[in-house]
């Protein structure tokens, strides 16, 4: 909160967590949404009513209720009870004791033990046959650090068995979250990130990732502020580098969607995917509707964040790019990767600030091109 960062914990004490749950539930302001990486962007993808939705993970009877009728849930993935995720949402220049918040952002935690374990990830794939998918999207991984290092182990190697089964022509995004055990997230990128065409990630999911492979700027301990663009656009070229798609390595990686509250950049392998000015603007056009609950950019309730004019490295011979109002989408390009830059119309007094990532890039998949290979 010092920081207004973004979190997610497990709530390792069951009972505490329960009574915590309950009297939340009971409170007579309680306010129940769809939660769970996977659901919030199968709910954002669900409004367009072309499209249907599988989503498999446990899903409640209240859950179930919530979700948009474009989405389909098999019997398999029904549960009795729901799992329920605490959200403690916090305005700028809210106090809690001596902390300030500098921005509005949320901590969640959660004692969820289904999605800890990847329950449903066999029944996913197992339904993909009947479902013919044009895309699938993962995510959860991070809930796994409930679990202890054996199992964890055990699951990962599992989860990597079952993604190797979706069939190639198929392409597979990712979506990161919170994290604090290094080694995971080494694991994850090791083995799980050559298995997936797209990844999406916030700041602190992209420094805990550098700092866990010792990439570049991993001394560099918390973003102070805006995270630079130069550092940034660095780590992410780097994961391309050396975890993406290149001639010699058999890693399906090809594009990385990343989002922060001032500015997003896609950044893609070339001849693998289009569209991305488009997929960009509407990843921030979803982040400044969304937050401020609106169905268009109202200008009166947002403001811009982004640095007007940024250097695109720091590791190598870097170009400097003033923003043009009249064009908000940048373009540069290194060694065969193009980004693409585009500033956010940041919500003054967000509503609500839980669930923003997987809007971002549930908007930037449906507006992503993918190249048949």
């Amino acid at each position: 909160m010092e920081r207004g960062a973004a979190a997610e914990r497990f709530f390792s004490d069951a009972e505490a967590f329960q009574a915590i749950a309950r009297t939340a539930s009971e409170h007579p302001a309680a306010q129940l949404y769809v939660g769970g990486n996977a659901a919030l962007i199968g709910q954002k993808l669900a409004t367009n009513p072309d499209l249907k939705i599988l989503l498999c993970g446990p899903v409640g009877p209240k859950l179930h209720e919530l979700l948009d009728d474009n989405v389909v849930v098999p019997p398999e993935s029904m549960q009795e009870r729901d799992e329920f995720h605490l959200i403690l949402e916090y305005q700028a220049g809210e106090q809690w004791g001596k902390v300030r918040a500098p921005a509005a952002n949320r901590f969640i935690f959660s004692h969820d033990l289904s999605n800890g374990a990847l329950n449903m990830l066999e029944v996913f794939v197992s339904s993909l046959d009947e479902f013919q998918p044009d895309l699938v999207v993962l995510s959860g991984l991070h809930m796994m650090e409930g679990q202890s290092k054996e199992m964890r182990h055990r699951r990962l190697m599992e989860a990597v068995a079952s993604i190797s089964d979706i069939p190639t022509d198929i392409p597979i995004h990712l979506e990161l979250a919170s994290m604090t055990d290094q080694d995971f997230m080494s694991n994850i990128m090791h083995q799980v990130f050559p298995l997936v065409n797209s990844i999406g990630l916030n700041e602190q999911e992209l420094l805990f990732l550098t700092q866990s492979a010792s990439g570049p700027h991993a001394s560099l301990a918390s973003w102070s502020g805006i995270p630079d663009v130069g550092v940034v656009s660095d780590i992410l070229f780097w994961i391309l580098k050396e975890h993406g798609k290149t001639a010699e390595r058999a890693s399906d990686l090809t594009r990385i969607h990343f989002h922060t509250l001032a500015y997003h950049i896609l950044v893609t392998v070339d001849g693998h995917w289009g569209n991305q000015a488009a997929a960009v603007a509407a990843g921030a056009r979803a982040a400044g509707t969304q937050a401020c609950a609106t169905d268009t950019i109202d200008t009166s309730k947002v403001f811009l964040k982004a640095p007007l004019e940024f250097v695109t490295s720091h590791t190598e011979a870097p170009s400097k790019i003033s923003l043009n109002p009249d064009k908000p989408v940048v373009h540069w390009h290194r060694e065969g990767i193009s980004f693409h830059f585009t500033p956010v119309l940041v919500c003054k007094d967000p509503v609500r600030t839980v669930g923003l990532g997987d809007a971002i890039s549930a908007e930037g998949l449906l507006y992503s091109e993918v190249y048949p290979q």
